[in-house]
């Protein structure tokens, strides 16, 4: 619809206001009634209202009759130029910038149109004559730029801030799979565009786009229907008008989508109720609905034979009573009528209060804005009319008569303009001729009787600050089924804790996979792109959502593996003390004289203590701890050693000294295996002593050892000292071993040496096997290891030094006597 406004003076005004009517239906005579519009025509209706509302205004425009012009561009570019140059030129051939009609009436502006198309063609010519457009529906992007569209305003918001606005509703609800139907044409590609980015910036991706043909196909509407079935995508985004959507619409309610929410800019007409089912729960973004007093009583007063020269009144009301308009035979035809579809014949004295559908009139959103764009015109005037001179806005303060001014001079009044409206609300444009953007939130919700009630249940300040434009009442919307939960469309489902997203090759970054955190990493929110490391001393739970304090780890006496340790050490200790016992008991024994006493009973204690140094060794570690257990277990296990090493030179000397002229007598006595053990645990001493002075072990925190496991454990300072102990060791237990074992085969009773031959193999293989597997444990396992070791090759020495012995003395006494020692005497066996 394309509409202009000519002014008259009082004295030329009519006393009807249909003889101001002038409608050409271009292209539109021979149009289906199937094609009608209602709402399109209300949008007539509201120029009419707001025309006649303002002519009898006496504060407005006073002495002054606004007249007007209503043309029909059929939705098509080339109707909407016919009309322009026909409303300028005021002849059927016309010719631009040339007026030939002698009225005193002058075009003011013009008000139109619904399309985009025809609208940027409109404002690109008139834009030229400077001649003031103003749009009720449509906004073009482009008319930012005012040099190229100077003329050109809307009562109607920006529209790409629709997109904007259906974005922050698809955030509202937390959808982040969401699919677009788009119309074509540069605006739509403009809208969609914005729509994608700003989804974007809350996280949701874009299921697929579909183009809406200008002309509607069967083949690709099917073909979008297809797509949208096959999508996981449960809400689809309509960026059209509703003139490219509905025919899109009517395929669509054939058609079986369940679980399908649509969010659309504006609301598309409901013919059926097939289709009000199928888009039940709709979310709808429009523009904010306004209040026309009188408006509904001014439509219900319509008769045919008020606007005798409307060529649409007559399918109005065909559409809104079912009826039809009897047909007239020519003057050559015979003057019979009939009735076309064997429908009910039109009266024209119906009531229009009884037609159902179109008596609901109170959702005046497009309709207000026709009547607030009359309204916009009619002050801009105004303002021109009683301007002062002096005061004018022109070179000198002047001001232009209301009879001869230039269209730019008008449109300097439409640039300014400024007027509160009748709901409160104040219009102006800005300096890219919009009006503030406001639209309210609807919900389309179908009753028992299967109409569609538009209802508000939010609203959209674009004016306002981040986080409160959008305000949407979520209690008072009815979804699909009239379900009160919003539904859940996402290409993924969302990470809980203890999880990370991981995207999917060659998918959009909202279709991911679910991947746990890695030990010792958290996710303590849902969708997290990655893991938390957990600090060093915490680790992660078992949900992998919270990081907690890693357990600590030492050989304790309360766990199993520490008390049977401990038991075996206080036990083992008692061998060694109860053999003690009985050599003291026995020390008069020839075999426990003849296996120099002295280094027995030092052997003994020495094994005693050995057997007790595993004690130092389990429980949390300290400093003191530290430095003891290795140290004290070295200096007692060497003076062990040394004990055995003196009585394996003993022997040897023993058995030399019985040879003529031997040189080794002066050996013979205690100074010589006091002085060899002596001087063995002096050397480890030095080293132990060197060892704590220098870099003594301490107790330290292993964190990187076990996986979640803080080790409490003993670092032993100096690995170098910690190796010359253990080696000295080694080196005592070798020297021992090879001088034993060549003297194994002395041929004395009392030798020992076969005994320490055996106790040295039995030590070396037991810390052979303990370096390898002390290296390759962690944590009390390898204290546990190194108990171990002390605790078998201690009791290896004393299984093989003295358990033989105490069994010659407790079992057979008879074999325990100097005769028999020396071979001089025979036990027979019974």
């Amino acid at each position: 619809m394309v509409s202009c406004l000519h002014p008259f003076s009082r004295q030329q005004k009519h006393d009807d206001l249909s003889e101001l009517l002038l409608l050409e239906a271009l292209g539109l005579r021979a149009v289906d009634l199937e094609s009608f519009s209602f709402r399109s025509y209300r949008w007539v209706l509201s120029m009419l209202f707001a025309v006649d509302e303002i002519n009898r205004n006496p504060s407005l425009l006073p002495n002054i009759t606004l007249g007007f012009e209503i043309l029909d561009s059929c939705n098509a570019v080339k109707g909407a130029l016919e009309g322009i140059t026909q409303l300028t030129a005021r002849k059927e051939d016309s010719i631009l910038n040339y007026q030939c009609q002698g009225s005193s009436s002058k075009l003011l502006a013009i008000i139109g149109d619904a399309g985009m198309a025809q609208t940027v063609a409109m404002a690109q010519l008139l834009g030229l004559y400077r001649l003031p457009q103003v749009s009720y529906f449509t906004a073009i992007p482009i008319s930012n730029d005012k040099h190229l569209l100077p003329s050109f305003f809307s009562i109607a918001p920006a529209d790409y801030l629709q997109a904007y606005g259906l974005a922050r509703l698809v955030a509202h609800f937390g959808w982040t799979w969401v699919g677009i139907l788009s119309q074509e044409g540069d605006y739509s590609r403009l809208s969609s565009q914005i729509f994608r980015d700003e989804i974007a910036k809350a996280g949701a991706c874009v299921a697929f786009v579909e183009i809406i043909p200008a002309s509607f196909s069967k083949t690709r509407a099917s073909h979008i229907l297809e797509v949208i079935k096959k999508s996981s995508a449960k809400v689809i985004a309509i960026l059209s008008f509703d003139v490219y959507v509905n025919p899109f619409m009517e395929e669509l309610s054939m058609w079986e989508l369940p679980g399908r929410v649509w969010i659309a800019l504006e609301a598309p007409s409901i013919s059926n109720k097939n289709l009000a089912r199928a888009l039940e729960g709709t979310l709808g973004l429009v523009i904010r609905n306004g209040k026309m007093p009188g408006f509904k009583d001014f439509v219900f007063s319509l008769k045919t034979s008020r606007f005798p020269n409307d060529p649409y009144i007559k399918m109005f009301w065909e559409e809104a009573f079912g009826c039809q308009w009897v047909e007239i035979p020519g003057d050559d035809s015979p003057a019979t009528s009939h009735v076309r579809n064997k429908q009910k014949p039109c009266l024209g004295s119906e009531n229009l209060k009884d037609a159902g559908l179109y008596s609901d009139i109170d959702d005046l959103r497009v309709t207000y804005n026709v009547y607030k764009s009359a309204y916009a015109v009619a002050h801009a005037l105004h303002a021109l009319l009683t301007c002062r001179p002096g005061e004018g806005p022109f070179a000198g303060g002047t001001c232009v008569s209301i009879y001869d001014y230039k269209s730019w001079q008008l449109l300097h009044y439409v640039r300014q303009v400024r007027f509160e409206a009748n709901i409160h609300e104040e219009i102006f444009f800005d300096s890219n001729g919009y009006t503030p953007p406001l639209y309210d939130v609807v919900n389309w919700q179908v009753n028992s009787e299967g109409l569609v009630s538009f209802i508000k249940v939010g609203s959209f300040d674009t004016s306002a600050i981040q986080g409160q434009d959008l305000v949407v009442n979520d209690s008072a919307i009815l979804w699909k089924d009239g379900g009160q939960k919003a539904p859940y469309s996402v290409c993924s489902e969302r990470c809980t804790t203890g999880y990370r997203k991981v995207e999917i090759r060659e998918e959009p970054a909202c279709c991911f996979d679910c991947v746990p955190c890695s030990e010792g990493q958290i996710a303590n929110d849902s969708d997290s792109i990655e893991c938390l490391k957990c600090p060093e001393d915490n680790w992660s739970n078992q949900h992998r959502d919270k990081c907690v304090p890693k357990e600590v780890e030492f050989l304790t006496f309360s766990e199993p593996m520490g008390t049977l340790l401990a038991s075996v050490a206080i036990t083992g200790s008692l061998l060694p003390v109860t053999i003690l016992l009985i050599f003291i008991k026995h020390q008069d024994s020839a075999i426990v004289k003849a296996n120099h006493r002295a280094l027995s009973f030092l052997l003994l204690l020495a094994l005693t203590v050995c057997f007790l140094c595993p004690l130092i060794f389990i429980g949390q570690p300290s400093i003191w701890s530290c430095m003891m257990r290795q140290t004290t277990f070295a200096i007692v296990f060497t003076m062990s050693l040394s004990c055995l090493l003196a009585k394996t030179i003993v022997v040897v000397i023993a058995f030399k000294v019985t040879k003529p002229n031997s040189h080794l007598k002066r050996c013979v006595g205690l100074k010589l295996p006091n002085s060899v053990v002596f001087l063995g645990t002096l050397l480890q001493v030095v080293i132990c002593a060197f060892w704590l002075a220098s870099s003594p072990p301490f107790p330290e925190l292993n964190m990187a050892s076990q996986l979640g496991i803080i080790i409490i454990e003993c670092n032993e300072g100096s690995a170098m000292a910690f190796w010359c102990m253990l080696g000295y060791m080694c080196f005592l237990a070798g020297v021992s071993f090879v001088v034993a074992f060549l003297a194994r085969n002395l041929p004395h009773s009392f030798n020992e040496a076969r005994h320490i031959t055996f106790s040295m193999l039995l030590s070396g293989s037991v810390w052979i096997s303990f370096i390898p597997a002390y290296l390759s444990t962690r944590g009390k396992h390898m204290v546990a290891v190194e108990i171990f070791a002390i605790l078998a090759s201690s009791a290896g020495l004393v299984m093989c030094m003295f358990v033989p012995k105490c069994y010659i003395i407790l079992l057979r006494p008879a074999m325990n006597t100097k005769e028999y020692l020396l071979g001089s005497k025979t036990i027979k066996r019974r």
